[in-house]
């Protein structure tokens, strides 16, 4: 085909906006979605091998071990992660509280499409050096441990599906994952994932609520939402703040991001001299000016978080990392109004409003025009918090004592 007709005109335009990656990737997607159609192959996002969708009508609930007191070898069941992810961030959380506790850890990476996970190793060495835990594949077996944790619904049915004999299994649950999806094949699959009889721990109250009404249980304990408050905090160097930042997921759905990218186009016309940021996936497309910054490491985050007056950050389902963040560098988040959200995220400075492009534009608004903006980032940044060695306590907690068939243990 000769250069200059439109098919090459497209491309050549995808090429200068996205690169090589981006038109890379769509044709994976094309290949992909021509497979499926001649060949009737899974969904490529399908998150598990077949093998591993597990029926939880027959399992054998009771699958403890036979106690043990003193070190245990811990194994702990994940996808492999992406640089940061707020999800394995807070699961590895608890790998290194038990490190510290004198256990041994093993990372047992799922990756459906490959049983090397050999490549995955070193992306979580750089972006998590705390971790001392060996790293293999879930597939290729996971013997030699005294209890298992599984980190999501999927590596829920990889462990009930891989999981050895006499061993503790532990669900650590984050969100309602059936509520990631619509009515359907994956909300069914999630939903089941709380039916294999594991050892349910939720991180903050939201969970048991929600597992309450869904499905008349209660988790087995719940640990407390924390903050990393040794990374996220004031920086005083007599820079103005001004602007406002956004966390942007564009195949997140629940994280908000059209509804995002319509009040921040909104908050322009309202406000058209305050830089808006955008961090977390590159965007573009929109129709107003934004400062892209990709994937930024905590500590630059932190100043950041710093520079700017307030941050939109949206959930609709359990709250994430970000508000309580935003908060300890003094940054104001302004979030959608959500009876999820409001069970975990109880701090008198966030900004909360109805999930409407145009609330959340005005909401923003109001909140980078208040007056005295530096007094009150150094306010809210004072404002006493819980870091994460709570919940690392009583996670550690819940487990030794699970393990050795102690029925009662204590929780904050």
């Amino acid at each position: 085909m000769r250069t200059g007709t439109p098919t090459v005109l497209h491309a050549l335009s995808r090429l200068r906006r996205d690169g090589w990656t981006g038109l890379g990737m769509q044709a994976l997607r094309k290949g992909a979605r021509a497979a499926i159609e001649k060949w009737g192959l899974s969904e490529p996002d399908f998150p598990l091998r077949e093998e591993d969708i597990t029926d939880p009508a027959g399992l054998e609930q009771n699958h403890r071990s036979s106690g043990k007191t003193g070190p245990l070898v811990i194994g702990w069941v994940c996808t492999p992660p992406g640089p940061g992810s707020g999800g394995h961030t807070t699961f590895f959380r608890m790998v290194k509280a038990m490190e510290d506790s004198g256990h041994r850890c093993i990372l047992f990476l799922y990756d459906r499409n490959d049983d090397d996970v050999s490549r995955h190793e070193s992306l979580v060495r750089r972006h998590w050096p705390m971790l001392r835990a060996e790293i293999r594949s879930a597939t290729r077996g996971m013997d030699g441990v005294d209890a298992l944790v599984a980190s999501s619904w999927s590596s829920a049915h990889v462990l009930a599906a891989r999981s050895p004999q006499n061993v503790h299994r532990f669900y650590f649950i984050q969100d309602y994952e059936p509520y990631f999806y619509p009515r359907g094949a994956l909300y069914a699959l999630a939903e089941d994932s709380y039916r294999f009889g594991l050892t349910t721990i939720a991180l903050g109250g939201m969970i048991g609520a929600v597992l309450k009404t869904e499905l008349g249980q209660l988790p087995v304990a719940t640990v407390p939402f924390g903050c990393d408050t040794e990374t996220y905090h004031l920086i005083q160097d007599g820079h103005p703040r001004t602007g406002v930042v956004f966390y942007a997921k564009k195949r997140v759905d629940r994280r908000g991001y059209l509804m995002g990218k319509m009040a921040l186009e909104e908050f322009h016309t309202l406000m058209p001299d305050q830089e808006i940021h955008v961090y977390g996936d590159t965007v573009s497309g929109w129709n107003i000016p934004v400062t892209n910054h990709g994937n930024l490491p905590p500590r630059q985050l932190n100043v950041l978080y710093n520079r700017t007056i307030a941050g939109l950050t949206i959930s609709f389902t359990n709250v994430s990392l970000v508000p309580g963040e935003l908060l300890a560098a003094g940054n104001v988040p302004v979030l959608n109004e959500s009876s999820f959200s409001a069970q975990v995220l109880s701090d008198p400075d966030a900004v909360w409003a109805p999930a409407s492009p145009g609330r959340l534009a005005l909401a923003l608004a109001a909140t980078v025009s208040e007056p005295d903006i530096e007094k009150r980032a150094q306010r809210i940044a004072q404002r006493s918090r819980q870091d994460w060695s709570s919940s690392q306590a009583a996670f550690t907690s819940v487990v030794e004592s699970a393990c050795a068939h102690r029925q009662e243990w204590e929780l904050t």
